[in-house]
């Protein structure tokens, strides 16, 4: 009986060796390539020191087990585990930071990338919001008290054991930048990690290829592997919507396809279409960073890439004025749209306020007539109606107060929403704009009393 029981304490012991062998095996590279990513852009497009990043970015959880090391020659960084899953990641002008993952690095280094190139002029100089001089007699009304003790709720820290790590934040009513505040480290030329809310960028590039009659939204999604199977119904409108109906799993506790995909694949656009169909298109609802990817790999099938690296650029961001973006690409140099973008809290506002204008700046319509309607429009596969075409919507289906996600404001609030805190509200009955961006890695920000509180201190509130 003895012998019995040791055998099976054995076996339980062999099993469960190989399982947490396995689980290391896939989780290991998820540590390294996501810290080795992370501090290779704080460094090198951000300019902060490496022993900040590896306080602040990667000192909590399993990040903490990460070592990394820092090369100022060919701008890179390479990150380990204990020795073990070295990934690198490397700094291009203009590219930000790219993991090498499955290709070459020579490869990578050597594609050929024409950046857009900014009209010369100091933003200091051009007046808000096509530049950054701002002017006291052009504010408008609001409680400047209330105000100032709405932003010092964002920045408190009632818990040191679950610190909200409030970065930045910029509040814009009736179109002017009326309040706006810097944790120390930071000021109004830092650039912020806008995590998913890249996704919201990429959907505005979608809506400028629809107006230009590059891109129909009800027509297949053009990927060449489906043609010939049951994801040949997937539209683009069933990506935008999230409702693909490819299996996935945007889980980031651990191995799943969205960490597979971020920190492991070169083609992450590819490695999204290769999933296969789990549901109809258009009966589900799942969040996922796989379908972003997918979407902003046919948008640089769609523009090319000779023009793929300015479209972005020249067509959007330069045209509301945002010159802080940086776009971030894979190894393959497909933008990864679920997740890589970069600006300054000023820039992300001024996206903000493209929404809240019906897409026109400076008179000019720069989404489709309409674009801004349809994306805020509840998707038909979303039960509660809480997501559009890549934005969050407060009101979920058909306006119904009790749906709302953030019960304290307007029922017409929507906002893009990243990873570890990032938002951008914009609510077009209050004439607002409120941007949001830190380092919520255990602590988080009641942003539903956060905003309210921005509300209140403005007229007729």
């Amino acid at each position: 009986m003895k012998k019995n029981i040791r055998i099976g304490v054995l076996g339980v012991l062999v099993i469960a060796g190989g399982y947490f062998t396995q689980y290391a095996w896939r989780a290991l590279p998820i540590i390294s390539g996501f810290g080795a990513k992370a501090m290779c852009t704080c460094v090198f497009l951000n300019g902060r020191t490496a022993e900040d990043v590896k306080q602040q970015e990667l000192g909590a959880g399993l990040q903490s087990l990460g070592s990394f090391q820092v090369n100022a020659t060919d701008s890179s960084v390479i990150g380990s585990v204990f020795g073990l899953a070295k990934r690198k990641a490397i700094f291009r002008r203009g590219l930000g930071c790219t993991l090498i993952s499955e290709l070459p690095e020579a490869d990578v280094r050597r594609q050929r990338v024409a950046l857009y190139e900014y009209p010369t002029a100091d933003p200091d100089t051009v007046a808000w919001p096509m530049g950054d001089r701002l002017s006291d007699s052009l504010l408008p009304a609001f409680d400047r008290g209330a105000m100032a003790q709405a932003i010092n709720f964002a920045f408190s820290e009632d818990d040191p054991e679950q610190p909200v790590n409030t970065r930045a934040v910029a509040v814009v009513y009736r179109g002017q930048l009326i309040a706006e505040r810097y944790a120390p480290g930071f000021d109004r030329r830092s650039r912020h990690a806008g995590w998913s809310m890249t996704k919201s960028i990429n959907s505005a590039a979608i809506g400028v290829l629809v107006k230009q009659g590059k891109l129909r939204v009800q027509e297949p999604a053009s990927v060449p592997e489906w043609k010939q199977d049951e994801r040949h119904l997937i539209t683009l409108e069933h990506l935008l919507h999230a409702s693909s109906g490819l299996r996935w799993e945007e889980d980031y506790g651990g191995p799943s396809g969205a960490t597979t995909m971020l920190f492991q694949k070169g083609d992450m656009g590819a490695y999204a279409a290769s999933r296969p169909l789990e549901h109809e298109p258009n009966t589900v609802f799942e969040y996922s960073s796989g379908t972003s990817n997918i979407l902003a790999w046919l948008v640089r099938q769609k523009v090319g890439d000779a023009d793929y690296y300015q479209f972005y650029y020249r067509e959007l961001l330069a045209k509301i004025g945002a010159r802080s973006f940086v776009l971030e690409p894979d190894a393959s140099g497909t933008y990864v749209g679920s997740s890589y973008s970069w600006a300054t809290a000023r820039d992300w506002a001024r996206f903000g306020l493209l929404y809240l204008y019906d897409g026109v700046v400076n008179g000019e319509q720069i989404l489709p007539e309409g674009w801004v309607e349809y994306s805020v429009t509840p998707a038909p596969a979303a039960r509660r109606g809480e997501y559009g075409a890549q934005w969050w919507l407060n009101a979920g289906a058909r306006g119904k107060s009790e749906n709302r996600t953030y019960p304290k404001l307007p029922s017409d609030s929507f906002q893009a929403e990243g990873f570890e805190g990032q938002f951008v509200f914009v609510i077009p009955s209050k004439h607002l704009v409120v941007v949001r961006l830190g380092l919520s890695q255990v602590g988080e920000l009641d942003m539903n009393e956060f905003v309210a509180r921005v509300i209140a201190a403005l007229p007729g509130n």
